[in-house]
């Protein structure tokens, strides 16, 4: 345990220096401009209720359009729909879209149905991740296929898809709708990718950043992309604002990766250790088969191909510790810290704005958390 204990540390020291840069936040300024790259890990030091106090009013009209939205005449849509409302949740892609929108100078009311757009596909996908993955525990309490079932989890899932394509219609834009449904398509290609990727000791580093960028970042992509189509900005303005939100994704994706291995069960609100109990290959496990010793690399390999260990199982401690020992987390966390910098070095052309220093902060917020 005593390399976990050092990933630990490594990780409280950047806290402790972004404590000693970042003042705390006020709802106006950060100084998330100002950081670099080898120690800018703002952590959960800046809560993401901080950062997205500029748009606190804005999310509130998010809240309020998402309830208006969901409504249906069948009572069991809004009995799933009222119960994935009231588990929270981070809402980071609505709340980029309405961040960037602000930053860009947008003073519409579309935000705000796009951002319900992005909420729903976010939704049903994470509908339909619970029960191919088979997941019981999101957010602290049961998945919603473990209250309701599968069917009714997955035909729920579709109402959210179809509901969120009826309401990017009423922007009346094509680029919108081509963004979307790319995005999508894109999405479902990642979960197929994912799938494809299960038991597979094989799987190359490469391969797992498409998953990624397919199944995650995509989406991010299109949040912060669709804030620039809003504004009108010119075709260099949307392909930055969609590069903040392509690194973005894959940052939050990474330090996911970390915290499969370094968190806890109640501070993830999931069960830690789920991806070595689906037997997903990704880039902590990864990395011991393309950097491991004979001895670490049969252990991940058994991991991979068989799956079904999990924190009771025998072989979860040897696993955990070949995963912390070897420098895995460490390169993990490394890789999602350059994706935070280029995210950051993306928004170089915004003006100076207390939206902007919210965005450059999440980067930082995204590879730092807890949760």
């Amino acid at each position: 345990m005593r390399c976990f204990a050092w990933f630990v540390g490594y990780r409280a020291a950047l806290v402790k220096f972004a404590r000693w840069i970042l003042p705390e936040p006020n709802g106006s300024s950060y100084n998330a401009a100002t950081m670099t790259t080898s120690a800018t890990i703002s952590s959960p030091l800046i809560k993401k209720a901080d950062l997205l106090a500029p748009i606190a009013q804005d999310m509130l009209t998010l809240n309020e359009t998402i309830r208006t939205a969901l409504h249906s005449d069948v009572p069991l849509v809004n009995q799933i729909a009222d119960y994935l409302i009231s588990a929270g949740g981070k809402r980071l892609r609505p709340a980029i879209h309405l961040l960037l929108a602000r930053a860009l100078g947008y003073q519409g009311a579309q935000q705000f149905t796009l951002a319900a757009v992005i909420e729903f596909i976010h939704s049903a996908t994470l509908l339909h991740d619970d029960v191919v993955d088979e997941s019981d525990l999101r957010r602290g309490r049961q998945t919603a296929n473990a209250m309701f079932g599968n069917a009714a989890s997955v035909l729920v899932g579709d109402f959210l898809y179809s509901r969120a394509f009826q309401m990017m219609t009423s922007i009346g834009q094509l680029r919108v709708m081509d963004i979307l449904a790319d995005t999508t398509n894109i999405i479902a290609e990642g979960e197929v990718l994912q799938l494809l990727n299960i038991n597979d000791s094989s799987v190359t580093e490469a391969r797992y950043l498409q998953v990624i960028h397919y199944k995650t970042a995509r989406l991010f992509e299109a949040s912060t992309q669709l804030a620039a189509v809003l504004q009108g900005c010119t075709a260099e303005e949307e392909n930055a604002c969609a590069t903040y939100g392509r690194h973005l994704g894959a940052a939050f994706q990474l330090a996911d990766d970390i915290l499969d291995y370094a968190g806890d069960t109640e501070t993830l609100g999931k069960n830690v250790g789920d991806d070595l109990r689906e037997g997903k290959p990704t880039l902590p496990l990864i990395y011991v088969m393309a950097h491991g010793d004979e001895d670490e690399k049969a252990i991940a390999r058994t991991a991979i191909e068989n799956g079904g260990i999990d924190q009771h199982h025998p072989d979860f401690a040897r696993i955990l510790n070949t995963i912390q020992c070897n420098g895995a987390l460490k390169y993990t966390q490394d890789l999602a810290e350059r994706e935070a910098q280029l995210a950051k070095d993306a928004l170089v052309f915004l003006p100076e704005s207390m939206y902007k220093s919210a965005l450059l902060a999440l980067a930082d917020y995204a590879v730092a958390r807890d949760i």
